[in-house]
């Protein structure tokens, strides 16, 4: 038998294992696809109506000093800021979550007013808690405008132009193009969900296909055929990897496919066919590294609750140049595409971003990612060489 046909054989049977089990078949091919769209859109959702619930709405400030400012607290009431009286303990409400905002006037408010000095009002919020960062935005906001304000006419009032005040007239354009835009949103997920997806896309397969069999003691007769080992590794790796492609393309056409029924920002997040085909063409290096190094784990495993205990460790490779970008961003360069996960994720975001890819930065990734799902080919193959591996724990 030939190493292609050996190649098939397997395929075949570890499809064909996996088929006999509906139940999994369908969770396999249906979560990501299902889950990932429902988890991003429904994320976005929230946070819109968060965002339009807490702009829209009017705003009740504990105020402390109410009877310094007058004026000032007249002129937030135009701006749907409403000044309230505060708890007995302002401090102690704020660290419970009981109020998002409030502010603090000092007494020499009036005094300082007169004589044309600043006069103080104080912020009070905790700045650890993200939902009371559109309060205190929109605080800070009214706030600037009416010293803005003020300035400006106590400028006029002594013949003075207030644009003299102003010495810099500060203009901002935005050269990002319109997909870059568009892509904000997309690239805040969509880059991890792949990786992860395709990195693990194929974990039940392969799991079950040798440690799996392993643990029942089918292995040793499919060892113990004819068949080269390292037909048998590519026969188990090319089923786990159809699978993983098969989910991936589905996720892809869920996203765009929910995209066209959602409403507001969602809709940014459409994908177009062609960025789906780059997307998969990007993603299948990471199929092949993420099931061979699976496969070598797997088949140093004495049973299946031991291989599965790697998918702990495992599911946080693909956050770490997530939470790296995020605290650190950088710009690209080209080593960045031969570092596992890294080089994902850049890739996709220029997908995202409708950027050009380069030959040389092709081929730095494609040579990287190959190369890297070689060596772990090569490995599993040296360890399904060892005859101890058909023996059970």
């Amino acid at each position: 038998m030939s190493i292609l046909n050996t190649l098939l054989t397997v395929m075949g049977k570890e499809l064909r294992d996996l088929a006999r089990d509906r139940r999994t078949l369908i969770l396999t091919l249906f979560l990501s696809p299902l889950l990932y769209p429902v988890l991003l859109f429904g994320a976005n959702a929230l946070s819109e109506n968060r965002i339009r619930t807490q702009i829209d709405k009017v705003l009740e400030v504990p105020v402390i000093g109410k009877e310094h400012a007058p004026n000032l607290l007249a002129f937030l009431a135009t701006y749907g800021i409403k000044a309230v009286e505060p708890p007995p303990d302002l401090e102690a409400a704020i660290h419970n979550q009981d109020i998002d905002v409030a502010l603090r006037i000092s007494p020499s408010f009036a005094e300082d007013w007169r004589a044309g000095h600043p006069a103080l009002v104080e912020i009070l919020r905790d700045s650890t808690r993200r939902d009371s960062d559109i309060p205190a935005t929109r605080v800070q906001a009214a706030l600037s405008g009416y010293s803005q304000q003020v300035s400006t006419l106590r400028l006029l009032a002594r013949g003075i132009d207030a644009s003299i005040a102003r010495p810099l007239s500060i203009s901002t354009q935005d050269l990002a193009t319109p997909e870059a835009k568009r892509g904000i949103l997309l690239a805040a997920l969509l880059p991890f969900l792949l990786i992860l997806s395709s990195f693990l896309g194929g974990a039940y397969l392969i799991l079950d296909a040798t440690a799996g069999e392993r643990e029942r003691q089918t292995l040793e007769p499919l060892l113990t055929t004819p068949a080269t080992r390292g037909a048998i590794v590519s026969g188990k790796i090319a089923a786990a990897c159809l699978m993983g492609l098969i989910t991936l393309l589905l996720t892809l056409l869920a996203f765009k496919l929910s995209a066209q029924f959602a409403s507001g920002a969602s809709r940014q997040l459409d994908v177009s066919f062609p960025a789906i085909v780059q997307m998969l063409f990007i993603l299948l290096p990471m199929l092949f590294i993420g099931t061979s190094l699976l496969t070598l784990l797997a088949a140093t495993a004495k049973s299946m609750k031991e291989a599965q205990s790697h998918m702990t460790w495992l599911m946080l490779l693909p956050m770490i140049p997530s939470f790296a970008l995020m605290v650190n961003p950088i710009k690209n360069q080209l080593w960045q595409f031969a570092v596992p996960f890294l080089a994902q994720n850049q890739m996709l975001l220029k997908v995202i971003r409708h950027e050009t890819i380069d030959s040389r930065t092709w081929t730095l990734y494609l040579v990287a990612g190959f190369g890297l799902a070689i060596v772990l080919w090569f490995a599993a193959v040296r360890r399904y060489q060892q005859e101890k591996l058909a023996i059970s724990g």
